[in-house]
């Protein structure tokens, strides 16, 4: 049975890390979750040490799920410590019991704390996920992520990590590249045929970038856009759709609320204002 346990406490896109105090007798200074002793099934302990350590009342605090235990080296002895996932709407923190200091980190950047208590960044993937970057052929985004879904939906050789990858992110504007979100940068590997035995390399997909990418790195590429990002009045376009497709004209209003712009044409004998959606239109010449 399990004797500690590690808290990861998510507040929306960021993860609470707390760090030991230095007189502290294993690993002062470092960085943690909420670390505790005791029995990691009796949640009311649980939520009673994240309290303790952070201020956070019962109320405000959510438990989502837990890990494997895992064994882990404290000094001369070895501790099996549980790794625990919460969530809370609260971001203001009272350091207590082993700890001087805090912060709200983004999950793909645990990797760049220096000193931190064992195995800190795989635990965090036990309980959660993280998101890597895939490169692929440009132009071949799709069918490389409909490849990895065929092959996540098999019985064979990738079976024992169906449970690993929870999702292939595919943004229309970000080109050579697509999104994994897995608990482990190995179970990408193994899943596109870079590790392992029996896994046929995944076609048009050379590598895993290093590393877990930072959420704000990519939410942004995750977000939808206005189809009228990036028009403004005075800009050149070209109609890629409808009865006008070929002709070249000039942006004259843009009504966002609507996602339409009015154009007038350049090769019409009489100047005409037509309104068309702006995902009819790609822009050939922006404005000064």
């Amino acid at each position: 049975m399990s004797e500690a346990f590690t808290v990861y406490l998510r507040s929306g896109e960021k993860t609470l890390l707390m760090q030991r105090a230095d007189e502290v007798g294993d690993f002062p200074g470092a960085w943690d979750g909420i670390y505790g002793i005791g029995d990691p099934s009796n949640l009311d302990d649980v939520i009673s040490r994240i309290t303790e350590c952070t201020g956070i009342e019962s109320e405000n605090l959510q438990y989502v799920r837990s890990g494997m235990a895992r064994g882990l080296e404290f000094g001369n002895r070895l501790n099996d410590v549980t790794p625990m996932l919460f969530v809370t709407e609260e971001s203001q923190i009272s350091n207590g019991t082993l700890y001087k200091n805090h912060e709200w980190i983004d999950p793909g950047k645990i990797k760049d704390k220096k000193y931190s208590t064992p195995q800190l960044r795989e635990m965090y993937g036990d309980v959660a996920s993280y998101l890597y970057i895939l490169k692929t052929s440009i132009g071949q985004e799709q069918n490389v992520a409909s490849e990895i879904r065929a092959r996540l939906s098999g019985t064979g050789s990738l079976k024992d990590i169906q449970d690993k990858i929870f999702g292939v992110l595919t943004p229309p504007n970000m080109k050579g590249y697509i999104f994994v979100e897995a608990t482990a940068l190995h179970h990408v590997q193994k899943l596109i045929g870079r590790v392992g035995v029996g896994v046929t390399p995944l076609k048009n997909c050379s590598k895993v970038l290093d590393g877990e990418s930072p959420l704000e790195d990519i939410l942004p590429y995750l977000e939808p856009k206005a189809a009228t990002s990036g028009i403004e009045e005075g800009c050149i376009v070209e109609i890629v759709g409808g009865a006008f497709r070929g002709q070249a004209a000039r942006v004259i209003r843009v009504t966002e609320s609507k996602e339409e712009v009015t154009v007038e044409l350049f090769e019409a004998a009489v100047p005409v204002a037509l309104t068309v959606r702006a995902d009819q239109v790609r822009v050939t010449q922006r404005v000064e």
